[in-house]
């Protein structure tokens, strides 16, 4: 770790089990479980109970592309190089349903905020929107000129944010179905973008080793970082928003002080190439994943200190982040809305979510039901065509 105040990073925890490449990392809503998926074809549920064992998930015929809890955490979308989707429940029974979501590999999925609707990429060259229950295909977007990469839903739901091989980022309506901006990659490709907390700003980790911010308003680009020596495979957004985590293929993970436009921590952990992280829902701990097969759980140990008109994140014994007067970096705009800083969840909301998560599963339980029952349909059928078979057979048999 690069610096040594009582406030650095730590490792908490440590996991080993993938067979391959680890190429996908989240946390679940009350940080019980870390799902990873991986080059060996396995989505993993890891419990953070020590001695809770961890689930192996097999049903993708190829490798696993992206992962990611629903917002209620009840279930685990992944998506796979064999062009399918799966849709898991986290517990032991591993209940899945599966829909053929694209012509090619899918390269990630992604829950809108709501929990109602899913996003996948693919190289095919498209980005479909599905339902979550019945998994039922709502439109397309098909103006990239090569693979996509990777494609999120924007905090509000309504845009889609993309990244392509064609080296264009490129930002999309949901409601009127349009392309409303593309921002170019001229050194490299994105391989991964994401909103900022607020929806007000987008950052890309590219092939050329940057990170770069645009504000989504003015269309602008805000920050430039050149901090790492390989291409950047992946970032994750703290949820106040203050921070970046990035992982690259030069073994690091770094942590970005957004609001000071400056490198906070290089992180050497993992023996190869990082392909993900993922900050937790709190932002009290981050995980990374890597080539070297390993999923690592770090504690931020960043102070997040709550008021009633917000979140501020401090130091340990330091006085709160501010833009410095005199900066490379333009200073980042944050959106001072509470309502996008979830640091402070009521009781209320558990007991929503609870009921959320209820439905979840009864949505996946019906879907699975429905799959057996079109199987024991199509079986009848078959028994029914054999009986009437054998009867025109007998029959003729009779006549002789």
């Amino acid at each position: 770790v690069a610096g040594n105040s009582c406030s650095d990073p730590t490792l908490e925890r440590h996991f080993k089990g993938h067979k391959g490449a680890v190429t996908s990392v989240d946390f679940s809503c009350n940080m019980k479980q870390i799902a990873t998926g991986s080059v060996d074809s396995c989505v993993m549920i890891w419990n953070m109970k020590p001695q809770m064992r961890a689930y192996r998930f097999e049903g993708h015929k190829d490798a696993v592309t992206s992962v990611q809890f629903s917002p209620s955490g009840h279930m685990v979308a992944s998506a796979s190089r064999d062009k399918t989707v799966r849709l898991w429940v986290p517990s032991i029974k591993a209940d899945s349903t599966e829909f053929r979501a694209h012509t090619a590999a899918v390269r990630c999925v992604n829950f809108s905020d709501d929990g109602q609707t899913l996003v996948t990429a693919s190289n095919d060259k498209t980005i479909k929107v599905w339902t979550v229950h019945r998994q039922k295909f709502l439109f397309s977007f098909n103006q990239h000129a090569n693979w996509v990469r990777c494609a999120k839903f924007s905090p509000d739901d309504r845009l889609i944010v993309s990244c392509s091989d064609d080296k264009t980022i490129k930002l999309w309506d949901k409601n009127s179905k349009e392309c409303i901006q593309s921002f170019f990659e001229h050194a490299g490709y994105a391989n991964h973008v994401d909103f900022h907390p607020s929806g007000t700003c987008i950052a890309a980790a590219s092939t050329d080793s940057s990170v770069k911010l645009w504000d989504i308003r003015t269309n602008k680009m805000l920050q430039h970082y050149q901090v790492h020596s390989g291409a950047v495979n992946s970032l994750s957004f703290h949820p106040a928003g203050n921070f970046l985590i990035t992982t690259s293929s030069d073994s690091t993970v770094k942590i970005l002080d957004l609001l000071e436009g400056k490198l906070l921590y290089t992180l050497h952990g993992h023996q190869s190439s990082v392909t993900c992280v993922a900050f937790s829902r709190t932002g009290d701990y981050f995980s990374s994943g890597g080539a070297d097969e390993q999923v690592m759980v770090w504690k931020s140990n960043f102070d997040c200190i709550k008021h009633c008109n917000g979140v501020k994140v401090q130091k340990k014994g330091t006085s709160t982040v501010r833009p410095p007067t005199s900066s490379s970096m333009a200073p980042f705009p944050l959106n001072s809305d509470p309502s996008v800083l979830h640091c402070q969840v009521s009781t209320d909301s558990n007991a929503l979510e609870h009921i959320i998560g209820q439905l979840d599963i009864l949505t996946q339980t019906v879907s699975i039901l429905e799959q057996r029952l079109t199987l024991t349909e199509d079986k009848l059928k078959e028994c029914l065509e054999n009986q009437v078979e054998i009867g025109l057979h007998l029959q003729r048999e009779e006549a002789k």
